[in-house]
């Protein structure tokens, strides 16, 4: 029969071709108009953009929202490393309930969990309700809308992005290498510090690109537990759209917040580069 033969090349292209479709007109497109909107459609006007960098208030969220994303990886991170070095020397059941712990929020909805940290932090509560029946507090505690709830609930939600693959990497490990510090006589401190974290670089650095680019876009936490004066990016861009229905300057907000993401993925694939660590984990 007549034609080219089909070869592994050929397969390998159909399968990008069809998320390649998926993709154009469900994301790509979409992206597009939003840039194009931006900039006052082919006028090329930076007026929205110059306004969000002049005012004040949008110049607050932008750095709240990247303080805000930047701590949640740092405490995803001190939280997550102990608990995936427990889970990789756990065995058996303990080690498969671990485990479980982990995975079981991720098949959770966010919004039943942010709402379930209301419950707990209300003012009328669990937690301020216990405080007021042992005696410790007369009136309830305000433990939400401000920035601890955010953070609490963000840390929470993306935990389990910094635990798999820094998990992936730790059960990659050489053990030899490990074997080979103690005999030659380094204490475990030493061993941590100059053996184990660099073999779980690639992981942690995976981790921490995952958990602080989803939180530099996260609303529905934001939204529920920091009210209006603990406002982020998604929050800010929402009410643009549905309260003043000022869409060029929403689509002007969520062009810098991609920015933002672009040039966080920038600097941390230079910092890999330059230290020779691959983000990916097998």
């Amino acid at each position: 029969m007549g034609g080219k033969a089909w070869t592994p090349e050929y397969s390998l292209k159909f399968l990008i071709l069809l998320p390649l479709l998926f993709l154009v007109p469900t994301f790509l497109l979409p992206l597009g108009i939003v840039v194009y909107r931006s900039v006052g459609g082919s006028a090329l006007d930076t007026r929205y953009f110059a306004e969000i960098f002049s005012n004040s208030i949008y110049l607050y969220v932008l750095l709240q929202t990247f303080k805000t994303a930047g701590l949640s990886t740092m405490l995803a991170l001190l939280i997550g490393f102990p608990i995936a070095h427990v889970i990789t020397r756990a065995r058996g059941f303990w080690g498969a309930i671990a485990f479980a712990c982990v995975m079981v929020p991720l098949w959770t909805s966010v919004v039943t969990r942010t709402y379930a940290w209301i419950a707990l932090l209300g003012r009328r509560g669990l937690v301020n309700q216990t405080l007021i029946d042992t005696g410790l507090f007369d009136q309830p505690l305000s433990l939400i809308y401000n920035p601890l709830a955010v953070q609490v609930g963000m840390v929470q939600v993306l935990l389990p992005m910094m635990i798999l693959p820094i998990l992936s990497s730790m059960r990659q490990m050489d053990q030899t290498k490990l074997m080979a510090s103690a005999i030659l006589g380094a204490n475990p401190l030493r061993t941590f510090i100059h053996i184990y974290v660099p073999m779980c670089l690639s992981g942690v650095m995976a981790g921490s690109v995952l958990v602080f680019i989803t939180a530099l876009g996260f609303y529905v936490t934001p939204a529920l537990l920091g009210g209006d004066t603990n406002m982020m990016m998604a929050v800010l861009i929402e009410q643009q759209v549905t309260k003043t229905l000022n869409w060029p300057l929403a689509s002007a907000l969520a062009t810098v917040l991609l920015l933002m993401v672009l040039l966080s993925l920038l600097f941390v694939w230079q910092i890999a580069r330059l230290r020779n660590v691959k983000l990916g984990v097998a």
